[in-house]
């Protein structure tokens, strides 16, 4: 049963015709637990392989045919709750959910309801770079997936692909503790970086790796809940704001109309931004659980679960706090950079050795800024964190001015090389020869000297003097140094 006491800011409810409604949202993450073996048999999990290639005779649920625990999938599940900051239940039982589907052979899915492997948790989530909310989170569970059901090679046919049957789920089900699309957003990249972090799920949405079910009701502020309908498999961050907006609008449009709300799942599609009707919400009882007969129930040990904990990676939270501590960032960069396990290693890469500020500021603006632009990963930027090490070093002892770096990366990007090469073989370094910037300025206030003897009474245009000296000397004369010699010349 949901319960639900945080009432939302008033700037995410919703305006309807009787006044103001508010938007309860909670979310049922399905992530694939990263295993080259299924939860129950050793078969292959490999994406991309060919239909009904990788299905055993558990996953075909061939008669006398009994499933096996996979342990690697059960670690995977705890070291998941750690990051959820939620509790780990020494004693966990698989039960059997009936229900029929082409592509689900053995009639039930083994899941588990009464006693899950993970309990409540609760995590931080950023919305939109601004706010901070606390999600709590209700139970994880694992579970094993169903097949694959495809309706498009042919009119009159559906094709049954069991590859997917048997793969490990964890369905990690938060309190309905969201109140706007963008609070539902920021959950889900939190439980991505999270799961991506611990590497038990790879996170790809596209794949169909990281999913969600999105329950979505709709109340007066602070009033008694409504009754929620739930948006299956929503796989993009995008399409889950879009979901929860317009079945909000929906929900606000039906009551305010006379209607009433109908508990029933529905379908999200992208390319018109509305939801269907998929079916009649069922409840658990329709579902006939009951322990699964066979499998023993799953007891660990303390010391067994202090020794995954022992052994789990610094986690985004962790790695933010470092950050501002340790490094001097501010909390929206750390915030970036922490993102992602690969952005934040790469910049640490960066980092080392160099001023941590300006290698924020670099990999920040210059190299996520161009990957974005590009649409490419961290992971196959076409500069290493290596070269970009170099470039700041370069910045911060002088050899080239930010400008030039500007350059060089750009040089890096298209052509490769090593930037240190790059500088001195294409003469980029920074002049930093008083002398030689002196005669430049020189040679420039004598050709404009109606616009130097305006400097003293208006300083700001100073700044054209300094853009000349850039100019005249292909941008690697040294800033400061034209500065302080304009400065003695002319004010």
């Amino acid at each position: 049963m949901f319960t639900a006491t945080r009432i939302a800011d008033k700037k995410d409810w919703i305006s309807g015709a009787t006044g103001d409604w508010e938007i309860i949202i909670g979310l049922e993450i399905h992530a694939q637990v990263a295993s080259k073996a299924k939860l129950f048999s050793g078969s292959s999990t490999e994406f991309g392989s060919e239909p009904n290639s990788q299905v055993s005779l558990v996953d075909a649920a061939m008669p006398g045919m009994l499933p096996v625990l996979n342990e690697f999938c059960v670690e995977q599940a705890i070291r998941t709750g750690f990051g959820l900051n939620a509790e780990i239940n020494l004693f966990s039982r698989f039960d059997r959910k009936n229900y029929f589907y082409p592509d689900l052979p053995q009639g039930y899915q083994i899941s588990q309801l009464y006693h899950p492997i993970v309990g409540e948790g609760e995590i931080e989530v950023d919305v939109d770079g601004a706010d901070t909310i606390k999600v709590g989170i209700e139970r994880l569970h694992l579970e094993q997936d169903a097949g694959k059901s495809i309706h498009d090679l042919d009119p009159n046919s559906t094709y049954v692909d069991l590859n997917r049957c048997g793969v490990a789920l964890m369905e990690i089900v938060s309190k309905p503790d969201m109140r706007s699309s963008a609070e539902a957003a920021g959950y889900v990249k939190k439980i991505r970086s999270l799961v991506r972090y611990l590497e038990t799920c790879d996170g790809d949405m596209e794949k169909g790796n990281l999913r969600a079910d999105v329950n979505i009701s709709v109340r007066k502020p602070g009033g008694e809940l409504g009754t929620r309908c739930e948006i299956k498999n929503v796989n993009s961050m995008r399409f889950i704001a879009q979901a929860i907006e317009y079945e909000a609008r929906r929900q606000i449009d039906i009551i305010e109309s006379g209607g009433k709300i109908d508990q029933e799942t529905r379908l999200f599609n992208a390319d018109t931004g509305k939801t269907r009707t998929m079916r009649s919400k069922e409840d658990a009882h329709d579902y006939r659980y009951f322990p699964c007969p066979d499998l023993l129930p799953v007891k660990l040990s303390q010391e067994y679960v202090n020794s995954i904990k022992a052994a789990l990676p610094e986690l985004p939270d962790a790695k933010r706090a470092r950050f501002v501590a340790e490094y001097g960032l501010s909390a929206y960069d750390a915030g970036v950079l922490v993102s992602d396990r690969e952005k934040s290693a790469y910049y640490e890469a960066v980092a080392k050795g160099n001023d941590k500020k300006l290698a924020a500021n670099w990999v920040i603006n210059e190299v996520f800024g161009k990957l974005n632009k590009e649409n490419i990963e961290i992971e196959n930027s076409p500069v290493s964190a290596k070269a970009n090490n170099s470039i700041v070093k370069m910045i911060t002892d002088k050899t080239i001015s930010g400008k030039i770096a500007k350059q060089v990366f750009e040089i890096c990007w298209n052509e490769g090389g090593d930037p240190v090469k790059i500088v001195d073989e294409r003469g980029l370094k920074q002049v930093t020869d008083t002398g030689a910037i002196e005669a430049m300025i020189d040679e420039i206030i004598a050709a404009n000297p109606e616009q130097a003897a305006k400097v003293k009474d208006k300083p700001k245009t100073l700044g054209w003097f300094v853009g000349q000296v850039m100019q005249k000397s292909g941008g690697k004369a040294n800033p400061q140094a034209v500065n302080q010699l304009l400065r003695s010349k002319l004010l």
